[in-house]
């Protein structure tokens, strides 16, 4: 006699085992229409699966926390159904969720089309509108082999081979389609309503890069079409948006064969780096940071003696010299060290922070660059805090509040927190690792900030918390870092003496904010779509003549706002002032600053936002204080 908890603390008694689908009907005909599948003691089933013992139940549906996720999941399955009916001779491969949607990868001797996608699109509403009922059942893996051999899907079938033999798989079948899969799915394809096939791309057969090309069709499903159209707006955004085309508009930078993945900052562009590493520099001074500088090459031994070698040896680059092999540093983390070790510490002396602008270079697959958001050149703002076990918490603590002080300055308030746990390759002891990791628990929970774990996900040395941004169009970008480290200081030799004199290895906490100015770059080009707050603009004002007769003038006032350490630039081409107004829009200029006769007779100026807002006549004076106080404001 089963008693079924459900998500409200009511409980149902049942004489014989019952499925979540039977107890949403007796709750209800609305509920169960609503329903796609369900958690039993937390784990994802189908409606139909028998619960036989007492368990706590909650129905999954389009709103709940996974709705989503066996939407997608379903939905790839209703994709791959409508290409092998328009498309026979197709093999399907493998189709996982995606963030916001969906993909499978196909083997076609032809590559599908855009008429191809719209086909395909109207035959997956055709199968939804048919109800066909999705059902699970069971083979062993040599019968699921024989299966899909039979059916002509050898790529399938060479997954399943992959599988040990005593496992029994489950498989889904809808209407003439079966396919291997965990599930869960939704009980039907009524279900699957709100979708759009977004694009066709190339992927490798598992991959590998020496296997076959296959055609991945890329989906996206939502609960209901408000999602999906506030989806598809914000992707018409993004590319509105995209850092790569505004940086050439505003002359920022460029990349080109001759140094892949690495950046050419332009004048612009450079402006902003600078203005962000000064800002950077200040918050670091503030806060007890000493900055230092590092070689870029150092011998490879160093970087075996730390670990890095073994775990990320395929991502360094390494150069030989008089028979001795270098490397250039992928991280500063072991630098760092070298630079603690000189000379005695005592346990007074710590904490010791250490911080630099760190040049860092990673062998990157070229496949993966991506612009400035994913380069093989970067510059970390980077730093490393020595100090005791005692002083983790404390330490941690001022961290975020020195990191939430950053973020809320380049105008980011949205930040998800989470702590990556021990990875399965790791070094140092068990011990180490419950102490690290509840060290940064503590640290977040004395703040009252909510986090979730990544289980798996820290770095090979200790645990980190990663802080996530959430931009404007609600993308979440992993910036921030917080690493307890008990075991590189160990290796490479560093040590304090405690209180009783004796020697002892002081705890290393791995830190950074921006992440790589690269990236953070990258991100606030998009977030703010080029238009800069005026103490990042790369041109924070432009002056403007209407005629020829306010040239001296307009040079005047370029010249003191200059003198104030303002980037103005200074526009006195026999244009219309309307056509210079646009030219300086679209070069994202912070402040349009016009000058006419009136405005030259009062020693004034006419001032108006990137964005159009008229601020009105005012003084040059009262121009420069207004200057002053909104980048004191940030």
């Amino acid at each position: 006699m089963p008693v079924i908890t459900l998500a409200d603390g009511t409980e149902k008694k049942y004489d014989q085992q019952v499925t979540a689908e039977q107890v949403a009907a007796e709750i209800g005909p609305g509920l169960l229409n609503a329903a796609l599948a369900a958690e039993v003691n937390g784990e994802l089933v189908d409606l139909t699966t028998p619960i036989k013992d007492d368990a706590e139940l909650n129905i999954v549906t389009a709103k709940s926390e996974h709705g989503l996720e066996v939407i997608r999941h379903s939905m790839a399955h209703l994709m791959a159904q409508a290409v092998k009916r328009l498309f026979p001779k197709v093999q399907v491969t493998i189709g996982p969720v995606i963030e916001n949607g969906f993909y499978y990868d196909f083997s076609s001797e032809e590559p599908f089309t855009e008429d191809d996608l719209k086909k395909i699109t109207e035959e997956m509403r055709k199968i939804a509108k048919e109800k066909l009922p999705v059902e699970r059942f069971e083979m062993t893996r040599d019968e699921a082999v024989e299966f899909f051999n039979k059916q002509g899907e050898v790529y399938k079938a060479e997954i399943i081979r992959d599988i040990p033999q005593d496992e029994i798989l489950s498989l889904y079948r809808q209407g003439e389609f079966t396919d291997l899969c965990r599930g869960p799915h939704v009980p039907n394809t009524s279900k699957l309503k709100v979708f759009k096939l977004m694009k066709v791309a190339g992927a490798y057969w598992r991959g590998d890069s020496n296997n076959e090309m296959l055609q991945r069709i890329y989906g996206t499903a939502w609960s209901d079409k408000k999602d999906l159209k506030d989806y598809l707006h914000r992707l018409e955004e993004a590319e509105k948006r995209d850092h790569r085309k505004l940086g050439k508009r505003m002359d920022l930078f460029h990349f080109q064969e001759e140094a892949p993945g690495m950046v050419f900052w332009h004048d612009q562009g450079w402006s902003i780096y600078q203005a962000i590493k000064q800002y950077m520099r200040q918050k670091l001074g503030m806060n007890g940071y000493r900055e230092i500088n590092t070689p870029s090459i150092v011998e490879y031994t160093l970087w075996e003696k730390s670990g890095h070698a073994d775990k990320f040896g395929d991502d360094m680059f390494s150069v030989e010299s008089e028979h001795r092999m270098y490397a250039v540093k992928p991280m500063n983390c072991p630098c760092h060290v070298q630079v603690y070790n000189q000379g005695l510490k005592s346990y007074r002396e710590l904490p010791i922070r250490l911080a630099e602008f760190g040049s860092c270079h990673r062998n990157e697959p070229s496949g993966a660059l991506h612009g400035l958001m994913r380069v093989r050149g970067f510059v970390q703002d980077d730093a490393h805090i020595f100090c005791t076990e005692a002083q983790i918490a404390e330490e941690v603590g001022r961290f975020i509040d020195l990191l939430h002080d950053v973020y809320a300055d380049f105008g980011f308030k949205d930040i998800i927190y989470r702590i990556s746990t021990r990875p399965e390759k790791r070094v140092g002891s068990e011990e180490d690792w419950d102490r690290a990791e509840k060290s940064l628990a503590d640290a977040l929970d004395a703040k009252g900030i909510a986090w979730e774990e990544l289980p798996g996900e820290g770095a090979f040395y200790g645990p980190k918390i990663e802080f996530s941004l959430k931009d404007c169009l609600e993308r979440v970008w992993q910036c921030g870092t917080m690493q307890v480290d008990f075991s590189m200081p160990g290796r490479l030799e560093a040590t304090y003496i405690d209180e009783a004199g004796e020697k002892q290895v002081p705890v290393m906490l791995h830190r950074a904010i921006l992440g790589s100015f690269e990236r953070f770059i990258g991100i606030l080009i998009e977030h703010h779509a080029g238009n800069m707050p005026l103490w990042l603009a790369p041109t924070q004002a432009v002056v403007m003549n209407i005629t020829d007769q306010q040239s001296e003038y307009a040079e005047k006032v370029a010249g003191l706002l200059k003198n104030q350490g303002f980037r103005v630039n200074l526009d006195l081409r026999n244009e219309k002032i309307g056509y210079k107004i646009r030219q300086h829009t679209l070069s994202k200029a912070n402040l349009h600053i016009v000058v006419g006769n009136q405005e030259m007779e009062n020693n004034q100026v006419s001032v108006r936002s990137h964005d159009g807002q008229d601020l009105g006549v005012m003084s040059v004076d009262d121009l420069i204080g207004m200057m002053h106080q909104t980048i004191a404001d940030k």
